[in-house]
């Protein structure tokens, strides 16, 4: 078997093009004058791809026969048409089976005409020999093959493709005086394959009329293919997460009140909405079975907090105003608690389980604890905040002695002033002046001033600021490894552990009376609580030493960094002894290193 198409020489190899009858081969791909294209590899699978069988196959020597008796030249034409879904290994392996199939018929065939010949020769020999007219040894064959004195009718070949979308027809010509193909004929062999699906009647009724009936293979029957259906899917109108984006001005300053990173909602509104799947089309072989199709899966919409599902099911709304997040595979709405000036004696202190906006100051001495995120967009005045979610302080803060403001998430304000501040992910501020910094992500300071000065900064992964210390040598420390946040919260659990063993050392010491039990016994309680957080805290900071090397480690980088700082990474220490620019200062093989 050959192929001239490149695809199939790439497969099968390729032979000289020559032909037992010197004739020019057939073209092995048809195609119109306006569809001709050179094609470069790798190539665009065709539709149409002839099957070429050596000289000496028995489909050939069966055209032979015919071609004595048509007085005309004739070959196989056995062109896969009809099946533009084929890949390329599918055709191939198709052709494959073709041949095969093509094979065993033809050598069938051929077989019956030989041993009818054979048989027809020895009775003629043994009648010649009775009447005394056998001739004598013929030594030279006669230069023209007299027609075959044998008689078969003309067959169809049915082949059916693999998926059963398909089938061929070609038909065996005639031997001798045998019949010709006629409908009758064509319509049994295509009952006998059980083809009763998509049968091409037209091609049926015309195709005993056709000249090239014979030895040319012809699409008789196409099935339906199944139409897969769609999954449904939840289509959203909100982000699940809100980019972080920081625009800086022509004086190189971010505006953070301008930061606001709520989704605002009104009630109504919908979030998302489920999209109905959509259901397949069960196919049909042309054997008329059905191909049956995958069932689809309908999108589900989980309920939200201060969400509504509509009463058919496709669309969840909001059920009030506020702003609308993602978290546990659905959108909440929360709503937004405004303070319309500063939070003072007027308001008392804040404890709200959402997001809280102040559009003024946090005054000295109060609190503000919300379970979201706040937006301050004046100062933070030596007041405690706590946030959930992120801190957004529009102007600064300015803390006191014994003020704590922390955020679960990222802290962004415009300055730090003599604070206490812990982010438990990521900080960005323009400066920070004398202040104790705890954060367990990374810390931008790089727009407007971008100094670093005094106090102690300490972060898990990077710390990147323009300058870091002053040339008057304040004492400013970096510290850089670890998880801050968490190693200050162990601390304080160490503190606490240490102060309940007192405690009950100096219980124990006391006459026994139902208060002592009752005390020790929740003493006890406490400690082991306080333990086990300990050994879940030391767990997590180990594996996130390890995470942070896996990383490329801790590093600081600065665009001056003066004489007079102390570094610590991974609590390797170096105090800078000289000012250095345009420097990365990192761990390497046990020792700090500063290019």
């Amino acid at each position: 078997m050959g192929f001239k198409h490149p695809i199939w020489v790439r497969f099968f190899g390729s032979k000289p093009e020559k032909s037992r009858d010197k004739q020019v081969p057939t073209p092995l791909v048809h195609e119109s004058k306006e569809t001709q294209t050179i094609v470069t590899p790798p190539p665009i699978p065709t539709v149409k791809v002839e099957l070429e069988l050596p000289g000496e196959h028995a489909l050939n020597r069966l055209c032979d026969l015919r071609v004595q008796r048509a007085k005309g030249q004739l070959r196989p034409r056995l062109a896969l048409e009809g099946r533009e879904d084929f890949s390329n290994d599918q055709l191939r392996r198709e052709l494959g089976r073709l041949q095969r199939v093509v094979t065993m018929a033809s050598n069938s065939r051929l077989k019956k005409v030989t041993s009818m010949e054979s048989m027809k020769a020895g009775s003629s020999a043994v009648s010649a020999k009775k009447e005394g007219t056998l001739p004598e040894k013929q030594t030279d064959p006669p230069k023209e093959q007299e027609a075959p004195s044998v008689h078969l009718d003309a067959q169809p070949l049915v082949h059916i493709a693999a998926d059963k979308l398909s089938a061929w027809l070609m038909v065996f010509a005639p031997v001798g005086d045998g019949k010709e193909i006629d409908e009758e004929l064509l319509e049994n062999a295509l009952k006998e394959k059980g083809i009763t699906f998509g049968v091409d009647r037209e091609l049926l009724k015309k195709l005993p009329l056709n000249k090239e009936r014979y030895f040319s293979l012809f699409v008789i029957a196409r099935g339906k293919p199944a139409v897969q259906g769609k999954d449904g899917y939840v289509k959203e109108y909100f982000e699940r997460v809100v980019e972080r984006k920081f625009e800086v001005d022509e004086h190189d300053r971010v505006d953070y009140a301008s930061l606001n990173f709520f989704q605002s909602v009104e009630k109504g509104e919908v979030l998302c909405e489920a999209i109905l799947p959509i259901q397949g089309e069960p196919g049909r072989t042309v054997e008329d079975k059905e191909i049956p199709v995958k069932e689809v899966k309908a999108a589900a919409l989980n309920k939200g907090r201060n969400t509504e599902i509509s009463e058919d099911g496709t669309k969840l709304f909001a059920s009030q105003a506020g702003h609308v997040e993602y978290s546990g595979k659905t959108f909440h709405v929360k709503s937004v608690l405004e303070i319309a000036e500063d939070v003072d004696y007027s308001t008392g202190n804040i404890d709200y389980m959402g997001d809280v906006h102040i559009h003024g100051n946090v005054s000295s001495g109060f609190s503000v604890q919300a379970a979201g995120d706040i937006t301050v967009d004046g100062v933070v005045k030596a007041g405690s905040i706590e946030a959930g979610g992120d801190l957004i302080v529009a102007k600064g803060i300015v803390g006191g002695s014994q003020s704590i403001v922390r955020a679960n998430r990222n802290v962004y304000a415009k300055y730090l002033e003599n604070s206490n501040v812990h982010a438990r992910q990521n900080l960005q501020a323009d400066s920070i002046v004398n202040s104790d910094v705890y954060c367990d992500g990374d810390i931008e300071v790089r727009s407007g001033r971008g100094i670093i000065v005094g106090g102690r900064v300490r972060a898990a992964r990077r710390i990147s600021a323009k300058v870091v210390g002053s040339k008057f040598e304040s004492q400013t420390a970096i510290f850089l490894g670890g998880e801050p946040c968490v190693e200050f919260d162990r601390q304080v659990l160490v503190d606490n552990i240490e102060n309940c063993e007192k405690e009950l050392e100096k219980l124990e010491r006391r006459p026994d009376s139902p208060s002592k039990i009752e005390q020790i016994s929740s003493i006890q309680f406490e400690l082991m609580e306080d333990r086990m957080k300990l050994e879940q805290m030391d767990e997590e900071i180990k594996h996130f030493d390890e995470e942070v090397q896996s990383h490329g480690g801790c590093r600081l980088t600065c665009d001056l960094a003066y004489a007079g700082i102390t570094l610590n990474i991974c609590d390797v220490m170096m105090k800078l002894n000289r000012e250095s620019s345009m420097c990365t200062a990192r761990l390497v093989d046990g020792e700090i290193q500063i290019v």
